[in-house]
């Protein structure tokens, strides 16, 4: 936090001065050269600008055929000459602007215009291939490089994405034909990466046909992510919506999520690779997120999570039609932990699984893992859960010899689907214990009974990503 504010007081007089400007536009109106009109529109961020361009400006056509992947990279090249001067926007107008892979800048906002569409290429080329990730030590559809993401950044500051619910469409129906067919050399592109950033906002987006996962901050600090739609087939591969991975403070909030894999994924990295890089993903906040996925998890946490997995609070969930609610994913040779899980609030409607926590997952970057890595699972704590139609209750596998411990549940109503299955809690290698939890708990989690106990934990001290606080901004556009 302490960088966060030395960022944000060196930039408070070049950004007093520009807004400064901008209310004056705002306010009087002002006929350019072309006899075009400015006026302005406001957006919640982290930090506001001084400084603002088109797309446009630097030859962006918005077409929908016309490749703006070099307007992109010019605008952003020049905008960063900014960076020490209030920081610079660049404004995506209405239009369907097909675009190859571009990178950030720090101090730095894409604005993406209600009736703007991004389009992600369908081109190989126009992604350039870019290392593995140190925690996995491959790519993860395919072993060496990856191709980068649509929207790329690596070691900045202060950075948002944001819009009027503008639409970044990965058009990713051609990326997962190639992938099911084995015709992919290299891991496909996410349609938004961050790496080893601090102070990032990603909010107020569609986010469509990504052709793998959908936002994806690694290594990074201080994220808020919020007021995302995501929308994916639900038998899209891999199209995971929310991946934060070996983050620290982090808050994702206000979304929604159709997805053909989780719609969050919590990780930190797979087996040796993350085991050796040691980064947690800790301190994180999810709340009020809504959930589609037929054949995966609304919150999942792993299964790559070898750098350790600590202090997940989340609150407020809906899922319908979805496979399980929170699932905690790992295996033999993963090492790390998952402790300090809090989940309270959730309403669940057509779930084959409420809870499952599974310790065979299995799938390993190489045979190099260490078969004496064995993770440890603890403190994971569920109140407050509401599901109807469901297929089962439970099913809790750890590991033998080492055994998932401190589960607690209580205030739990699970009410069956009309042809669940005859065994509602499957258990083996679990402890724990429950409170008013129906139907009954397998003998693994003993029913404490009504009252003997109190609700499971859930932290009342405010974790240190609500600190980071949005605010309103203003800047200017063109209207021709």
């Amino acid at each position: 936090m302490e960088l966060w504010a030395s960022a944000r007081r060196s930039k408070v007089i070049g950004v007093i001065v520009g807004l400064g400007y901008l209310v004056l536009l705002c306010t009087i109106g002002v006929e350019s050269r072309k006899s075009s009109k400015r006026d302005c529109f406001e957006y919640e961020a982290i930090s506001c600008r001084a400084h603002s361009a088109s797309v446009s400006d630097f030859g962006g056509v918005g077409d929908g055929t016309t490749v703006n992947t070099q307007a992109f990279r010019a605008a952003i090249d020049h905008l960063s000459q900014f960076s020490s001067e209030g920081g610079s926007l660049l404004y995506v107008p209405p239009g369907r602007w097909l675009t190859g892979s571009f990178n950030l800048t720090s101090y730095f906002t894409l604005y993406l215009d209600k009736d703007a569409v991004l389009l992600g290429s369908q081109d190989e080329s126009e992604y350039p291939l870019i290392e593995p990730l140190p925690s996995y030590g491959r790519g993860r559809d395919a072993d060496g490089a990856r191709f980068s993401s649509l929207i790329f950044g690596n070691n900045l500051t202060d950075v948002v994405i944001t819009g009027a619910n503008g639409t970044i469409d990965g058009q990713g129906e051609l990326w997962w034909t190639k992938f099911r067919a084995g015709e992919l050399n290299y891991t496909r592109p996410y349609l938004i990466e961050i790496m080893f950033s601090t102070s990032i906002q990603i909010s107020n987006l569609t986010l469509i046909n990504s052709p793998s996962w959908n936002v994806h901050p690694v290594y990074c600090s201080n994220v808020v992510v919020q007021g995302l739609t995501i929308l994916a087939p639900v038998r899209s591969p891999n199209t995971d919506g929310i991946n934060p991975d070996s983050c620290t403070n982090t808050r994702i909030q206000d979304c929604y999520i159709v997805s053909g894999d989780d719609c969050v994924a919590v990780k930190s990295g797979w087996d040796e690779y993350g085991i050796a890089f040691g980064m947690p993903t800790k301190r994180l906040v999810i709340r009020r997120l809504t959930c589609i996925s037929p054949t995966s998890a609304v919150i999942a946490l792993g299964s790559e999570m070898s750098g350790g997995i600590e202090d997940v609070r989340a609150e407020d969930i809906t899922a319908i039609n979805s496979e399980s609610g929170v699932r905690i994913k790992t295996a033999v040779g993963r090492g790390g932990y998952v402790k300090d899980i809090y989940v309270r609030r959730m309403t669940l409607k057509t779930m084959k699984w409420v809870f499952w926590m599974t310790g065979n997952y299995g799938s390993h970057p190489d045979n190099n893992y260490d078969p004496s890595a064995i993770p440890m699972i603890q403190n994971i704590n569920y109140r407050d859960v509401v599901a109807e139609n469901v297929t089962m209750a439970a099913r809790l596998e750890g590991i033998p010899g080492d055994p998932f411990t401190g589960i607690c549940m209580s205030n739990v109503t699970i009410g069956l689907a009309q042809n669940p299955k005859k065994l509602q809690w499957n258990c083996s290698d679990v402890a724990g214990i429950t409170s008013e939890v129906t139907p009954k708990p397998c003998d693994l989690l003993p029913d404490q009974g009504q009252g003997k106990i109190r609700a499971c934990n859930y932290p009342e001290d405010n974790s240190p990503i609500e600190n980071m606080e949005v605010q309103t901004c203003s800047s200017i556009r063109n209207r021709w």
